[in-house]
């Protein structure tokens, strides 16, 4: 079997990762990095068979059926993600796991998130959960104030550009992250006077991208 396990870009491990992953129960988690001095690759054999990480969709379910946890593995450069579902397994009692519901995976900017949705059910049904991708905390207030900054001191066509090079994948709450600051800065350039920036300068959309590359050292034999 071959498991992919190397993500393209960023947002590909965090389409990976909140689409697929955490929809699917994969909730408890251990992030790091790879040293250097270490080869990567071997890196990923090692974990991958260390916990039992490549195997069927039919012997995962099994697994599930016994009480057992399943797990995933994803890396993008030498940041590295382990995840587990509900059940028992030993990476739960060897690593000192968090659980994304409670505490978020931080990733290049990102803050990755498994919620409850705001809305109560009617008829006393069960409360559904989503995954959330939004722009971490710090991130997000280190960028509006570079905007904030710039806000009455750059030309229209020199702010919508910096807006078009946001680099974050437009999930939902991201989407409602910019466009916050998007109000923010004109407000301050209606107080000066100045033409206001379009929302159009967000590119709200988000692009469906391909987690793992097509070809490469993505894809690996485990022994």
């Amino acid at each position: 079997m071959k498991y992919r396990c190397v993500a393209s870009s960023p947002e590909g491990l965090v389409q990976q990762v909140a689409v697929c992953y955490l929809r699917h129960g994969y909730w408890w988690y251990v992030s790091g990095r790879i040293p250097h001095s270490k080869d990567a690759d071997s890196v990923d054999r090692k974990l991958v068979a260390k916990y039992g990480i490549d195997i069927s969709e039919r012997q995962r379910s099994a697994r599930k059926a016994k009480g057992l946890a399943n797990m995933q593995y994803i890396r993008y450069q030498d940041w590295f993600l382990l995840l587990a579902t509900e059940g028992h397994h030993p990476f739960k009692q060897q690593e000192q796991i968090r659980d994304c519901r409670r505490h978020p995976i931080r990733f290049e900017g990102y803050s990755i998130s498994y919620r409850r949705a705001g809305m109560t059910p009617r008829g006393g049904a069960a409360p559904k959960w989503h995954a959330c991708v939004r722009i971490d905390a710090t991130t997000y207030q280190q960028l509006k104030a570079y905007f904030l900054m710039r806000a009455a001191h750059r030309k229209l066509a020199t702010l919508t550009e910096d807006f078009r090079r946001i680099p974050f994948a437009r999930y939902a709450p991201i989407r409602r992250q910019l466009l916050n600051i998007l109000r923010t800065v004109n407000h301050v350039r209606r107080q000066a006077g100045y033409e206001i920036v379009p929302a159009s300068a967000l590119s709200l959309r988000r692009q469906i991208t391909q987690p793992f590359a097509p070809t490469g050292d993505c894809n690996f034999q485990v022994a």
